[in-house]
């Protein structure tokens, strides 16, 4: 590799050095992100030390959706038209009490199990009122040519996380105890919740009417005429849907007799995510995103199946940071489809319908995985997912022409964002 090579692998840290609101953004996502994984590891393995079941584990995610149906949709609309950094912070509260509930729960002498589902429909509530203003208001604290490092930097942000929170969550959670796993992600709310509140206002979106269910039909009419962004939507979906295999790790950690590698097995992925997005600086030189999505979410089932064969310990760890690598080229081109084409006064809502495919996705692909594990046998559970997965994209690439030939050169709807950003004074650079 040249030098001049170089600056375009690297990845674009630009944002970061421009933009005094994104550093408060990305630094909060950061900690909040980096304790929420000792939750996210937690909670499952609380569940297995109770339990000992399957389902219990994969049913789990499933209390989650109804609130991410509601609240997402919902939080779309109000990022539209109340002030984002107030739900922000706001719904940071909630996240941060919701940790408290668990913590406490876990210093029982009989922690619940109850607790552990009424408490993750609370917390999917305040994540989908608080995801759909985060990340309306990315694209509102940097330049227009800046949003693919923007991007960029966001995902390093939740792999890094990833790696770092998961490795040392599950060293934390199985040695001294989930309770202690709870408490950390207490701290790094109360860290994040400090640097949230130093974001500057930009006030309401809107300045007439209030979030309703005509201002939801609104940006789900503009989503349904708009079948390049309902590709993205579909594609991320059904590849959770069928190739999500996180549910059954504390059970592949025992096939294959390394309970300490729990924490492995949840980072391996985030491990690809990171590599991905540390030499995404040749993503700006694509311009059919959608192509790009289409060949790296097929690419992220082959890999997962090959996991869910895998015969040793080792073999299955790369091939789950493989997937992780191909995950993120797809996260990375569908930020970028959103972010460069969507107008700002309906990001919120958009924002919203794109929580629903991410967070949704991955409920579904527990259930699925953990049930059919539980009837088919582990290996085969996980495996048949990533088959299904590849097939399932290649028929919505087929089923979509406007997703496989979206071109970031040609498209009207970037052209007119771009035209708007540059009038706007609240994107220049500060």
């Amino acid at each position: 590799m040249t030098d001049s090579d170089a600056p375009r692998l690297r990845i674009d840290v630009s944002p970061l050095r421009s933009s005094r609101d994104f550093r408060l953004l990305f630094s909060a996502g950061v900690v909040s992100y980096l304790g929420s994984m000792f939750t996210f590891v937690a909670v499952p393995l609380q569940a297995q030390q109770l339990t000992g079941s399957f389902v219990v584990v994969g049913l789990l995610g499933l209390v989650e959706v109804a609130p991410i149906v509601v609240f997402g949709l919902w939080g779309g609309a109000i990022a539209d038209h109340w002030d984002r950094r107030r739900v922000i912070v706001a719904a940071e509260s909630g996240s941060a009490i919701c940790s408290l509930l668990l913590l406490a729960n876990a210093l029982l002498a009989r922690p619940h199990v109850w607790v552990l589902f009424a408490v993750g429909a609370l917390a999917a509530t305040c994540e989908s009122l608080q995801r759909p203003s985060l990340e309306a208001l990315v694209p509102q604290t940097v330049a227009h040519d800046r949003l693919a490092g923007a991007a960029a930097l966001m995902s390093l942000r939740s792999s890094a996380g990833f790696i770092f929170g998961t490795a040392v969550a599950g060293i934390v959670a199985s040695s001294f105890g989930v309770a202690v796993a709870y408490a950390v992600d207490v701290v790094s709310f109360v860290v994040s919740i400090a640097l949230l509140l130093g974001l500057r206002s930009r006030g309401r979106m809107s300045q007439e009417g209030g979030p309703s269910i005509t201002v939801v039909a609104e940006g789900l009419r503009y989503a349904w005429s708009r079948k390049d962004l309902l590709g993205t939507y579909a594609v991320d979906t059904l590849a959770m849907v069928l190739a999500f295999p996180y549910a059954v790790f504390p059970f592949v950690a025992e096939k294959y007799g390394a309970p300490w590698a729990l924490g492995l097995l949840y980072g391996a992925p985030a491990v690809g995510d990171a590599i991905a997005s540390l030499t995404s600086g040749w993503t700006s030189r694509v311009h059919h995103h959608g192509r790009a999505i289409v060949v790296a979410a097929s690419a992220y089932g082959i890999a997962i199946a090959c996991f869910g064969l895998s015969p040793t310990l080792a073999l299955a760890l790369t091939f789950l940071a493989v997937s992780g690598a191909f995950d993120m080229v797809s996260a990375i081109f569908r930020q970028l489809i959103w972010n460069q084409s969507i107008p700002d006064e309906l990001r919120g809502r958009m924002a919203g319908i794109e929580m629903l495919s991410y967070a949704i996705g991955p409920q579904l692909g527990n259930a699925r995985v953990s049930l059919i594990a539980q009837a088919r046998g582990l290996g085969t559970s996980i495996a048949t997912g990533g088959i299904l997965c590849t097939a399932g994209v290649v028929a919505l690439a087929a089923s979509l022409p406007s997703l496989w030939n979206y071109d970031v050169r040609t498209s009207v709807h970037v052209a007119e964002v771009r035209r708007a950003r540059l009038g706007d004074a609240t994107r220049d650079d500060v």
